[in-house]
């Protein structure tokens, strides 16, 4: 497992590097924006079609009045492409292979998803606990609640346990070296993909339950 190559200042490893990142997001936001034309270069191109990407995605998932949501959305892909992306540097343990991170980001979904369902339909966003029915009540309730409470835990442990489990392989390779050469660059390359496919999931399901949210209630 990697250690941190950079200060801390008596902070978790995965707290100051997710700081760092979100740092990095700031400055390279500022000055990003403030070099953006009306013909693009190759660097605006490829943000740009990013983006349209993620946007085409939120219409489909969300609906149109998902729009609004989109600059979330895409923050919380960003920062954790970016998270995952840190484990593939020497020296460096991604914050996503840190369970409280990862909880942490599964939890401002949850409570992003119930906080726009209120503010969208009111208190008849809680009508879908009950059922189609009113007397299925006893029997719906328990069953939504026990759904909506798995939605965190799922999204959590899906990008911890897949991103502290590539790191732990490449610890063993390490230790194998230069044996284990050959497996350790075919682990890199799997590795850089769980990083897209993780961040895509992640802000793929986050679409879904926000969506579901903004969804009349019934």
């Amino acid at each position: 497992m990697h250690g941190i190559i950079l200060p801390v200042f008596g902070l978790p490893v995965h707290t100051a590097i997710m700081i760092y990142i979100i740092i990095g997001l700031a400055i390279f936001a500022a000055i990003a924006g403030k070099r953006f034309t009306l013909v693009p270069g190759k660097m605006q191109s490829l943000l740009e079609l990013v983006a349209s990407g993620f946007l085409n995605m939120v219409d489909e998932n969300m609906g149109h009045k998902g729009r609004k949501y989109f600059p979330f959305i895409l923050t919380l892909a960003v920062f954790i492409f970016i998270s995952n992306a840190l484990g593939l540097v020497p020296g460096l343990l991604p914050p996503t292979a840190n369970l409280n991170c990862t909880l942490g980001l599964a939890l401002v979904v949850f409570f992003m998803t119930h906080i726009i369902g209120v503010k969208e339909h009111g208190l008849k966003y809680f009508k879908h606990f009950v059922g189609p029915v009113w007397w299925l009540a006893p029997l719906m309730i328990p069953i939504e609640i026990i759904g909506h409470l798995a939605r965190p835990l799922s999204l959590s442990l899906r990008l911890f346990g897949n991103m502290m489990g590539h790191e732990q392989i490449v610890m063993v390779l390490l230790i194998l070296m230069p044996i284990a050469y050959p497996l350790l660059a075919v682990s890199t390359a799997l590795g850089i993909l769980v990083i897209f496919i993780q961040a895509f999931i992640f802000a793929l399901l986050s679409m879904l339950y926000l969506g579901g949210a903004l969804e009349e209630a019934h």
